[in-house]
């Protein structure tokens, strides 16, 4: 009998982190970023779009407790298997994933640390400054980068304002990237 109730419970929370993941993937993914903004649509201008969106949500639910810090642990955990997933779609073998899952995974706690500096200072230049070093490092100047900053400093308040037990139940909302 309790193996039944917690199966199901584990079933139930597995269907609100899918949510939760698919929503933030389909944030990652608004057109505008690759179309006006001028991420490069690239495998990793797109796993730089994930990893911001991923770091917003994660940002989010800082300093939460209980099942909230399950749920963001999950999400971390889903959005490395889909990284090395990728990885290996593209081709890379057995030998070269771990490498490269180590080089990703610093590439994504650096840039959250230097995102998370520049919100908690609300420092709107030093957030374009870094979107900028990391989305296209090779481009010289970015414009774009300002409104791709507008837009995170914009998803963090409208994702501050969500009540936890509506992110909890499994629907977060990321604001739409409009052209500028």
């Amino acid at each position: 009998m309790f193996q039944r109730l917690f199966g199901r419970e584990r079933n139930a929370n597995r269907a609100i982190t899918e949510a939760l993941y698919a929503q933030i993937v389909a944030a990652a993914r608004q057109i505008v970023f690759y179309s006006d903004w001028n991420v490069p649509d690239t495998p990793l201008g797109r796993f730089e779009m994930l990893s911001l969106h991923m770091f917003l949500f994660q940002h989010r639910l800082r300093g939460e407790e209980g099942v909230a810090l399950e749920v963001a642990q999950v999400l971390i955990d889903e959005f490395f298997l889909d990284v090395e997933h990728s990885l290996r779609e593209l081709g890379v073998g057995d030998v070269g994933v771990p490498k490269r899952m180590k080089r990703l995974a610093k590439m994504f706690y650096g840039r959250t640390a230097a995102y998370d500096d520049a919100l908690e200072r609300s420092d709107g230049g030093a957030l374009a400054a870094a979107l900028a070093r990391n989305v296209r490092p090779d481009a010289g100047a970015w414009p774009q980068a300002v409104p791709l900053a507008s837009y995170v400093i914009d998803a963090a308040r409208q994702l501050a304002a969500q009540p936890s037990e509506s992110i909890l139940s499994g629907t977060v909302a990321f604001p739409v990237a409009k052209a500028q």
